[in-house]
């Protein structure tokens, strides 16, 4: 579900951004620690997302997390909430002969891992809930530090289990189920003092039905052109009476490499990733992101983000599924354009707020974070392009 990416693709946003910080302020907070008489460490944030694009879909996601850690005896524990408010009246919508949409997603996310030493484990769980989808996880993995600490190697597994359905359809009627199990694998490499490399692989397998139950596919007659973005009204002036829900592949397996170098300068910070992917609907994909950071100020940081993305289309993929007299309606169909062949164009700013002073016991830190994303489809009904906005703040806090 789209609204479940947009709440993913803010928090990743502002994940990326505090991963890549220097956190401007902190070393007021690291400077106390020596007179501190606990061991205990605590860091809470809370902050705010609004989505918007020319598809008329407005989500608003307001969220709150913390974490509680031990450094010296190796342990922490975190956990985060957040709020979907959704409204869409978009084409996707307005081809059901709906008006508009609303919904409200909301998700709890828990955390926790172990390392005394040079070996650790980690654990953790999530719930989302909207009123016609439900969605639980969990996850563990192991890791370890070698070469004084300068590989890091992890494995990891999770399982997620995802039910969705129509509001107002309790599941026991009506219900789709998907299993995905997720397996994973990194590698850190220390190649300096200021630059680490990382490589990641990922194996994802899902098992269900993933067809969207408000998705209804416009058949055609064999021959008749269908313009790239054809509008709504032209769509149901030229497709046939019948107009089945979509129906995709019942398992999917995917497979992605990943390769991310950060470089510490002596007044700024880069990351640069490179993702490429494949999975068994052939679809095959690549996404490039770079994010720099620099210090104005001891207080102040900032920088840009970009990312592109482009991918090939599902090999059922059909602009026009076809229909006539004496054939079958296809057995496999999709109308979900990210299923489509698409390129996507990613640039952003970020800035890091440093606030309080020196010989305050607490340390704040504002941020802010603007992304605009073009997106070209580039073989789809409805829409041919879709420009999108995210913008958020986020407040956090070590105590």
């Amino acid at each position: 579900m789209r609204l479940q990416l947009v709440a993913r693709l803010w928090l990743g946003a502002i994940v990326g951004a505090l991963a890549l910080s220097t956190a401007p302020g902190r070393a007021q907070a690291q400077s106390r620690d020596d007179s501190h008489p606990s061991n205990l460490t605590a860091h809470v944030g809370t902050g705010y997302g609004q989505y918007a694009d020319t598809d008329h879909v407005f989500v608003e996601t307001p969220f709150i997390g913390g974490t509680v850690s031990n450094p010296t005896a190796g342990w922490s524990v975190s956990g985060q909430y957040l709020v979907d408010v959704i409204s869409a009246a978009s084409v996707d919508v307005v081809s059901t002969a709906s008006q508009n949409w609303r919904e409200v997603r909301q998700e709890g996310v828990v955390e926790a891992s172990y390392k005394p030493h040079t070996f650790g484990v980690q654990a953790s769980g999530r719930v989302s809930d909207e009123p016609d989808y439900l969605s639980w996880s969990a996850a563990g993995a192991v890791t370890q530090d070698l070469l004084d600490k300068n590989v890091t190697w992890l494995l990891g597994y999770a399982h997620e289990h995802d039910i969705a359905g129509r509001t107002g359809t309790p599941f026991s009627v009506f219900a789709n189920v998907l299993d995905r199990n997720a397996m994973d694998a990194s590698l850190t490499v220390v190649l300096s003092p200021t630059t680490i490399a990382s490589f990641i692989g990922d194996a994802i397998f899902e098992n269900g039905d993933q067809s969207k139950p408000y998705r209804y596919i416009p058949l055609f007659s064999p021959g008749t052109d269908v313009p790239r973005g054809a509008p709504v009204d032209v769509v149901n002036s030229l497709r046939t009476s019948v107009r089945p829900l979509e129906q995709l592949p019942l398992s999917r397996q995917r497979y992605a490499l990943t390769g991310r170098l950060a470089h510490r300068y002596d007044r700024a910070t880069l990351r640069l990733d490179e993702r490429l992917y494949v999975d068994t609907w052939l679809m095959k994909a690549t996404t490039t992101d770079a994010r720099y950071l620099f210090d104005l100020s001891r207080r102040v940081e900032l920088g840009p983000h970009a990312r592109l993305h482009a991918q090939t289309s599902v090999n059922f993929w059909q602009r026009a599924y076809v229909f006539g007299p004496g054939s079958q309606v296809p057995a496999l169909r999709a109308g979900d354009r990210e299923l489509g062949p698409l390129v996507s164009v990613t640039g952003g700013w970020t800035i890091r707020v440093g606030l309080g002073a020196a010989a305050s016991p607490t340390s704040w830190v504002l941020g802010f974070d603007l992304n605009a994303t073009s997106t070209q489809f580039l073989d789809d009904l409805y829409l041919a392009r879709r420009i999108s906005g995210l913008a958020g703040v986020t407040i956090e806090t070590d105590l």
